[in-house]
């Protein structure tokens, strides 16, 4: 009876908590999904091989983009349809938003880079 009830309270603990979770994504907008690639893949700092990186949280909404706490420094750039680059700065670990300017309108492709590592994705502005 007593490992019913804490198996119960856990899985509403889970459910509750994967509420809150989506709603606090849903209000800091649309989580933009990256591809992870490779720079140079014949780099291979000192010889270490850790597990596969994983991708940034980042989220747009209203043109501003918005990082999760934490993270490390990045090389941003926004590509237009003919791979032209229409935007480009420097996302410092302290930064958690950086406003896109208002001119730029449209499809475009996100690239993040993070040492030898390329996140590519899609917004739309």
């Amino acid at each position: 009876m007593k490992r019913t009830f804490i198996l119960a309270f856990a899985l509403l603990a889970m459910l509750f908590s994967a509420q809150d979770l989506k709603a606090e994504t849903l209000s800091r907008g649309n989580n933009i999904e990256f591809v992870v690639g490779i720079i140079d893949p014949t780099y291979d700092p000192e010889g270490i091989h850790r597990s596969p990186v994983k991708p940034p949280l980042v989220y747009l909404e209203d043109g501003v983009l918005t990082f999760e706490v934490g993270h490390p420094d990045y090389a941003l750039t926004i590509k237009d349809e003919n791979d032209n680059v229409v935007y480009t700065t420097v996302v410092t670990s302290s930064q958690t938003t950086v406003v896109l300017p208002s001119t730029l309108s449209g499809n475009y492709v996100i690239e993040l880079v993070m040492g030898n590592w390329l996140f590519t994705g899609r917004i739309d502005l």
